[in-house]
C-alpha cells in the first residue's frame, strides 16, 4: 500500500492510502495501526471513521481493491498523554446503564486534541465514574458523534462498546434523528426547502469547511419557524453529520448563522454563536426503546424561552 497524504485539522489526524491489493478493510487497517487491537480497528470502521473510494464503509469484513483509496482518521489504543477526570456540573438530560445524553454548555470542546487545551467534556465524564465505550480512541472515550465547541445542545455518550457501536449503525443508516434550530442572517427562497451540497476541507484553511465538488454528501433540511428582531429563526434536520454542516451550508448560499466567528461576515460575528442542538430522538442500540429528548437554548440565544418542542418537531 501506499499512504498518499495526511491531513489535520482542529480535532483529528486523517491519513490517506492506495491499496495495492485486494484485502478485508480491517485487516489492512490493522497493518498500518500495528499497536491497536483488532477490535479496536473493527469498532473504528463500524463507528464510521473510516471512508473507501469517497463513501463510509462500516463492515470490518468488506473487500477493498486493488487501486481503492482509503481514509481514516489515525487510530490509537490510548491517548499520547492521560486524560484526567475534572469536576464539572454536567446537565444530563437522561441515562441508563449503557447511554447518557448531556446538554453540552456554549464553549466546551468534547473532547481533547493536541491542538486543544483546557478541559473537555469528556474530562468531565471520566469524573462520573462510570465506564466509557473505548471505540472512539484514547482521545474519545464514550464520544459517539460531536458538537461544536461554541454549539450547544444534546449530544449521545456511550458507555460501553456494544451500544457505541449500535448507535454508530444508526448513524450510517441515517436513523437518529437530530434538529437544531438556529438564528440567520438574510432572507430563505422558501419556507421550506433541501440543502444538498457536498463538503470537503477548505483548501485555504484546514480548520473549516467548504462546498465542494468531490466532497462527501451533506444534506441539510431548512424549516422557516419566525422573524424576530435579531434575525431569521430555523429549523434544521440533518440528514448527514459532517463537520460544520449547518454553518458551512447557510454561509455558502448567503444566509450565515449570526455570532459564528468561522464563517459569518465579520459584522455578523460579536456575541454568541446562534445555533443549538435542540431535539434528538434514536433508538436505544441495546433495548430497541425509542427515545426523544428536547432541550431548549441557553440565555444567550435569541428567542430562548419561546423556543419549543412542538415548533422544532413539527415538520418533516
Amino acid at each position: 500500500m501506499m499512504r498518499v497524504n495526511v491531513q489535520r485539522d482542529w480535532y483529528d489526524v486523517w491519513v490517506e492510502w492506495i491499496a495495492e491489493s485486494k484485502e478485508r478493510l480491517d485487516k489492512f487497517l490493522c497493518r498500518q495501526f500495528p499497536d491497536v487491537s483488532r477490535a479496536k480497528v473493527a469498532g473504528h470502521i463500524q463507528s464510521g471513521g473510516v471512508t473507501v473510494d469517497g463513501v463510509v464503509e462500516s463492515k470490518a469484513g468488506f473487500q477493498i481493491r486493488e487501486g481503492s483509496i482509503i481514509v481514516s482518521e489515525a487510530i490509537s489504543e490510548t491517548a499520547p498523554h492521560p486524560i484526567e477526570p475534572v469536576e464539572m456540573d454536567l446537565d444530563v438530560v437522561w441515562e441508563d446503564s449503557d447511554l447518557l445524553v448531556v446538554n453540552k454548555p456554549r464553549g466546551l470542546a468534547v473532547h481533547p486534541a493536541n491542538s486543544l487545551t483546557g478541559s473537555t467534556l469528556v474530562n468531565g465524564l471520566l469524573a462520573r465514574g462510570h465506564g466509557l465505550s473505548e471505540l472512539g480512541g484514547g482521545f474519545r472515550p464514550g464520544i459517539v458523534h460531536r458538537l461544536d465547541k461554541e454549539t450547544t445542545g444534546l449530544i449521545i455518550v456511550a458507555k460501553n462498546d456494544r451500544a457505541h457501536a449500535g448507535l454508530g449503525e444508526q448513524i450510517q443508516r441515517r436513523a437518529i434523528q437530530r434538529r437544531y434550530v438556529a438564528v440567520i442572517h438574510g432572507e430563505l427562497p422558501n419556507p421550506r426547502f433541501t440543502i444538498d451540497a457536498p463538503l470537503g476541507r477548505n483548501p485555504r484553511n484546514p480548520l473549516m469547511r467548504a462546498v465542494v465538488a468531490d466532497g462527501k454528501v451533506a444534506r441539510t433540511h431548512i424549516q422557516e419557524l419566525r422573524r424576530m428582531p435579531e434575525g431569521l429563526l430555523v429549523s434544521c434536520r440533518l440528514e448527514s453529520g459532517r463537520t460544520h454542516q449547518i454553518r458551512v451550508h447557510m454561509a455558502h448560499f448567503g444566509w450565515p448563522v449570526i455570532g459564528d466567528d468561522l464563517y459569518a461576515p465579520i459584522k455578523l460575528r460579536p456575541g454568541p454563536m446562534q445555533l443549538h442542538a435542540a431535539s434528538l430522538q434514536f433508538s436505544h442500540p441495546i433495548k430497541d426503546e425509542w427515545i426523544e429528548l428536547f432541550v431548549q437554548p441557553p440565555a444567550d440565544f435569541f428567542g430562548w424561552d419561546s423556543i419549543t418542542q412542538a415548533e422544532v418537531d413539527g415538520w418533516e
